[in-house]
């Protein structure tokens, strides 16, 4: 091979990993932390539910907000908050704030968070919120969750809900015993009183979510 020749296949060679590079940039999701802030409206969804049937904040009514949980079946920090999470919603969804449940993950990276799975799940656990599949991975990236579980408190307004918290469930992953400080349960009293929330903004603790 010719001094020539070799010089012109390392440039064809730097052209086609420079194509492959910034062809796998440009169809790869990339995870973001940007999306919705205190104070922000949040632009409903539809998202298919473990029932069948489609689901939209907008189908209730009377909710004076919501509280929002990305969540799944295979993260052990979203297995050891499913029991608060339904605690939750038996507490706060007759006082006028139901959690909506939603299912982030790919599910061919995660197979045990299909739709199947995740109907399987709800009927162990007897699961009385909606949970709801995030099938496009279209929704999480608007709400800027980044974690399962990862938690967001809607406030309903007439111009839409109105995010007031961000973050956290509570203090302790590990050990509901030991916690200190509730968070969303705060954070909801506050509201439920037409208070202002003191601590709006924690860091969620658990897994990434699955692109």
């Amino acid at each position: 091979m010719t001094r020539a020749s070799s010089k012109f296949y390392r440039q064809k060679k730097m052209i086609l990993l420079l194509f492959v590079l910034f062809s796998t940039l440009a169809f790869t999701p990339i995870p973001t932390e940007k999306g919705y802030d205190i104070g922000d409206v949040v632009t409903d969804f539809k998202l298919e539910n473990i029932d069948g049937k489609f689901v939209s904040l907008s189908d209730f009514e009377t909710a004076k907000g919501f509280i929002v949980v990305f969540t799944c079946n295979t993260c052990p920090y979203a297995v050891l908050y499913e029991d608060r999470i339904e605690a939750l919603n038996k507490k706060y969804a007759k006082l006028g704030y139901p959690v909506i449940a939603i299912m982030p993950n790919n599910v061919t990276t995660k197979p045990g968070d299909s739709m199947e799975a995740m109907q399987q799940r709800a009927k162990e656990k007897g699961f009385t919120f909606p949970y709801l599949m995030d099938a496009d991975q279209s929704v999480y990236p608007q709400f800027g969750a980044t974690k399962t579980p990862h938690t967001y408190i809607l406030k309903s307004t007439k111009s839409g809900p109105v995010v007031q918290y961000i973050g956290a469930i509570d203090d302790n992953y590990s050990d509901p015993s030991l916690v200190k400080t509730y968070y969303v349960e705060n954070a909801v009293d506050t509201l439920l009183k037409g208070g202002s929330i003191e601590v709006n903004k924690t860091k969620a603790i658990g897994c990434s979510i699955k692109i």
